[in-house]
């Protein structure tokens, strides 16, 4: 299925890095690709797709969609869907505040909407509008440390709540927390938080020797059960994962030999690696996440490409974020990792025949539309591949969770 239009989605965390919703992101694409979109259109598509189309459940889940609206929109509510505990309407920072809009923001309020301000910078003009703010979003990079402290301390005095946003790094993300924001979005959950003179933590090195066992090259089928076997909480939760809904075998597997058989040996390293990497329970699960999405994506470019061994486009998704897991610069996580030179190039380099799959997958991600644009054919499809890894990861992931029991 082709599509006219790019569809993305940007996490948005509470205090505890829990996804606690999504800001719904839209261009639209004509045959020349690079025809703009005004902003009434672009919040008409996203209602559209995400709403009436795709359905909300299929692009969220159960969480928060936030959705741009201009002008137009909050002049004429009858265009917006109904409101409901799922949908937060962001005022764009470009529509002029008069008395109309806050008239007709009042409105929505008493309709029960929830209403946010979207890079909002701080002026007494305005107190009437933050007064019927339900968040309020401040880009920390626009506003820098010393105003981002004294807008907080303005807007503290309102009852609301507070979106740090363009949040790059673990350190500003604590420097926001410090600052009393209840919510944050940005790439910080993917950057490392580099440790130094600090020894790794046990669970870390566990799943990195255990990954370094399963990605070994010319691993023979006995080598493959011994490593998975030498690791009862591993064997404990293949062994569960196997068995349930997710592959529903016809008979249950009761051994790891019986499991390597049953799935094949690429399949079964792939399984383990993931509950291993999954097993790491001092991260966000909303990290994890993210390593499922790039590696579904990476995959399914990569076959789409013609790509020999999507397996590996598969690792090199999910292992896209092993720096930020485990809190070190991604060469020397990849030094401790018997990885093949297409992975190793990917990942560190950007090079080789997986980096176009990985490329692709982060431009979507960061919702870079012009990086799409230039991609004649992986860009008339991407928005399926996208929903199709959101679906595969919200299948899997219950189950993964269930069967780790630390989540």
């Amino acid at each position: 299925m082709i599509h006219d239009y790019y569809l993305g989605r940007q996490p948005i965390y509470d205090g505890e890095q829990q996804v606690i919703g999504y800001e719904l992101l839209f261009r639209q694409r004509d045959g020349a690709w690079r025809t703009p979109v005004d902003g009434d259109q672009a919040t008409s598509r996203v209602i559209m797709h995400s709403f009436w189309e795709l359905g909300l459940s299929r692009v969220v889940g159960n969480h928060k969609a936030f959705i741009n609206v201009t002008r137009g929109f909050l002049l004429d509510p009858e265009l917006l869907p109904p409101p409901g505990p799922q949908l937060v309407l962001e005022i764009l920072e470009d529509i002029i505040i008069d008395d109309e809009v806050t008239a007709a923001v009042r409105e929505l309020k008493a309709r029960g909407y929830t209403i946010a301000l979207d890079d909002f910078v701080y002026h007494e003009d305005l107190e009437p509008l933050v007064a019927l703010a339900d968040i309020v979003k401040l880009d920390v990079k626009e506003l820098g440390a010393e105003r981002l402290a004294e807008h907080t301390q303005v807007l503290r005095l309102h009852s609301l709540k507070l979106l740090a946003e363009k949040v790059e790094t673990p350190e500003v993300y604590e420097y926001c927390a410090g600052l009393g924001f209840d919510y944050f979005q940005g790439y910080f959950l993917c950057r490392p938080r580099v440790l130094t003179g600090k020894r790794m933590p046990a669970n870390r090195i566990n799943a990195l020797r255990l990954m370094a066992g399963l990605q070994a090259r010319n691993l023979d089928l006995a080598s493959l059960e011994k490593i998975i076997s030498e690791d009862p909480a591993l064997s404990y939760r293949l062994l569960r994962y196997i068995n349930s809904a997710a592959f529903s075998p016809s008979s249950p597997i009761r051994s790891i030999r019986h499991a390597i058989v049953y799935l094949g040996e690429n399949e079964i390293r792939r399984w383990a690696t993931l509950l291993a990497l999954a097993g790491i329970d001092d991260k966000p699960e909303a990290l994890i996440t993210t390593s499922l999405i790039r590696a579904r994506m990476c995959e399914l470019i990569a076959a789409l490409e013609g790509e020999r061994g999507k397996e590996s486009a598969f690792i090199v998704g999910l292992f896209s974020t092993l720096d930020a897991i485990m809190d070190l610069p991604m060469e020397d996580v990849l030094t401790s990792l018997p990885l093949s030179s297409e992975i190793t190039d990917a990942l560190l380099h950007h090079a080789g025949p997986f980096a176009h799959a990985l490329d692709i997958t982060l431009s979507h991600e960061r919702g870079d539309w012009d990086a799409l644009e230039r991609e004649d054919a992986i860009g008339d499809v991407i928005s399926t591949i996208y929903l199709e890894a959101l679906e595969w990861v919200e299948r899997i992931t219950p189950t993964v969770h269930h069967n780790i029991g630390q989540r």
